[in-house]
């Protein structure tokens, strides 16, 4: 058995930061950690720095990333937005969403995630004509997680309908499996593999028929895989599903069988206190992504009446406006401190395991995302010399990474003992400036 050690300069050992880690890692886990290790030993790889457990990003739309720059051009709502999203929907084919994914996976790496919760329903051919493999969208994904070094639960996503009773328009045809069951016996031919999980989602309450929603829930439970659904991101979609249901969203998913320990629900923005009884006592998860919702102008959620009902909280980059887990932690206790006009909701601590440990284990890898024996070995090291955090104090690593650290500081990372990324480069991909370039500009030729 192969053994590789890290010598740690400075580690988040949740809660506390110590100097001097020595970090031993044994067929992709962490075998060993030692404190107090005041030097490298001989052999051992050196992270200078501030090393972190690799982060989660745990809501990610691929594709949306080619729509950075673009649509932030004026006004308009999210549903103004979704329009040029389409547009660009349109465009993928296997081969072309690989190449883009590829190169966003990358750049995720370069943030520091080492594992994505890729929310898919961009399933089929334009028109809705399946591939001849079914699932080559989904793989092309799984395979482009696989070039960029980082794991990848796969969210294969029910899209059956555009709004309550209604069939799905022309741009949604890719997404639809027509039923599903039908959805159902096309994502069981989607296996986990090493790196790989599958996992289901339901797009939101207007996306799957309420007399369908079971059979999603079911096919997640059977599987013991994470379910993840849109909830209440729009006030009105929450008005729709009361004019059609007579019922709150999360209630209607709560009827259905949907919420549950496995289960998150992903922005959670327009809540209301029954809504937030139900999913915190049913230990729904919460996705918060701050950095989409802000862009699209969704909303500020009730991350703190969550989490205090029994909702754990993870965070993704959602739209992709930007990739920064440090962002989207820090987001989450300065929009809320806007909301409230008060400070300390959450400690740097809390945050960053938002981050990690809670944002793996909402993807289904409960076993990573802390620096710990029995652990994936995955470690992020930030450096704690950049303008950014230069002149930090080392054991208020964790209040320097989250207040002031950014994906810009990230010069370190492995996933499974194996470094993915050295001084900033990643080692598949030595220009991702340059990937995302010829990925995005082929869309729009």
């Amino acid at each position: 058995m192969q053994v590789t050690s890290y010598w740690l300069e400075h580690a988040w050992l949740d809660p506390v930061v110590e100097p001097g880690v020595l970090v031993e890692v044994a067929d992709g886990r962490i075998s060993a950690v030692r404190t107090g290790v005041e030097a490298p030993p001989p052999g051992a790889v050196a992270l200078r720095g501030l090393t972190l457990p690799g982060l989660a990003n745990a809501h990610s739309h691929a594709f949306h990333r080619a729509l950075r720059g673009t649509v932030q051009v004026g006004s308009g709502t999210f549903w103004t937005w979704r329009e040029t999203m389409y547009a660009v929907a349109a465009r993928l084919t296997p081969e072309s969403y690989h190449a883009l994914a590829r190169a966003v996976y990358a750049e995720m790496a370069l943030a520091g995630v080492t594992a994505v919760g890729e929310f898919h329903y961009l399933h089929h051919a334009p028109g809705g004509t399946p591939y001849a493999d079914p699932n080559a969208m989904g793989e092309a994904l799984i395979a482009a997680a696989a070039d960029a070094g980082i794991r990848i639960t796969l969210l294969d996503t029910a899209y059956l309908s555009s709004g309550f009773g209604e069939p799905p328009n022309t741009h949604q045809l890719r997404f639809s499996d027509g039923t599903a069951r039908a959805w159902a016996e096309r994502v069981s031919l989607l296996k986990p593999r090493d790196g790989v999980r599958i996992g289901a989602a339901i797009h939101s309450v207007r996306a799957v028929p309420a007399d369908q929603l079971r059979d999603v829930a079911a096919w997640a439970e059977e599987r013991e895989a994470p379910l993840h659904v849109h909830l209440s991101e729009q006030i009105a979609e929450n008005e729709a599903c009361l004019a059609a249901h007579g019922r709150t969203p999360t209630r209607l998913l709560a009827d259905h069988g949907v919420l549950g320990a496995r289960t998150t629900g992903v922005h959670n923005t327009h809540l209301t206190d029954e809504d937030i009884a139900l999913l915190g006592g049913s230990g729904t998860g919460t996705c918060m992504c701050p950095t989409t919702e802000r862009d699209l102008a969704d909303g500020i959620g009730p991350a703190v009446a969550l989490q205090r009902a029994g909702s754990p909280l993870s965070l993704g980059s959602d739209s992709h406006a930007v990739i920064d887990l440090l962002e989207e932690a820090r987001a989450m206790e300065l929009n809320e401190r806007l909301r409230t006009r008060t400070r300390g909701h959450w400690t740097a601590a809390a945050l960053l395991r938002a981050a990690s440990a809670d944002g793996h284990a909402a993807l289904g890898w409960a076993d990573a995302g802390r620096i710990a024996p029995g652990a994936l070995a995955d470690l992020v090291t930030l450096d704690l010399s950049s303008p950014r955090t230069a002149g930090a104090v080392p054991r208020l690593g964790a209040e320097t990474a989250v207040f002031a650290g950014s994906a810009a500081d990230v010069r370190h990372v492995v996933v499974g003992g194996r470094e993915v990324v050295r001084d900033g480069v990643h080692a598949a991909v030595p220009d991702v400036g340059a990937a995302l370039t010829e990925a995005i500009t082929s869309l729009r030729d």
